[in-house]
């Protein structure tokens, strides 16, 4: 539960409210340092699902967005759709631990984590 709302947040408010929390913190940075480590800390530590929904709600507008989010969307990793990663019984490519490219990594990354 929300403690400034008194109310149950939606999974959307919460991924709002944490980019915003990580914006946040990047905003005592110069300007380009905080929009790449807004970027590296979403693209490191967010789940593919979560940055699906992230897109999905910056494509819809994202008015409630912190701008130094906006600013770095530019430079997260947009995931597959889920019917183009793949989900399902025929779910190839996607390795156990979030890699591959059901999970956003691109095919070169793949061959150079492979080296």
């Amino acid at each position: 539960m929300s403690h400034d709302e008194g109310r149950i947040m939606s999974t959307s408010e919460k991924l709002v409210r944490m980019a915003n929390q990580i914006a946040a913190f990047f905003h005592s940075k110069p300007r380009e340092e905080g929009i790449a480590g807004v970027a590296e800390h979403i693209n490191k530590f967010w789940e593919p699902r979560m940055r699906r929904q992230l897109f999905e709600m910056l494509d819809n507008g994202g008015e409630d967005f912190n701008e130094l989010v906006m600013a770095a969307s530019a430079r997260i990793k947009r995931p597959a759709a889920p019917e183009a990663a793949g989900f399902g019984a025929d779910a190839g490519g996607v390795v156990p631990g979030g890699k591959g490219p059901g999970a956003g990594e691109s095919k070169a990354g793949i061959a150079a984590s492979q080296k």
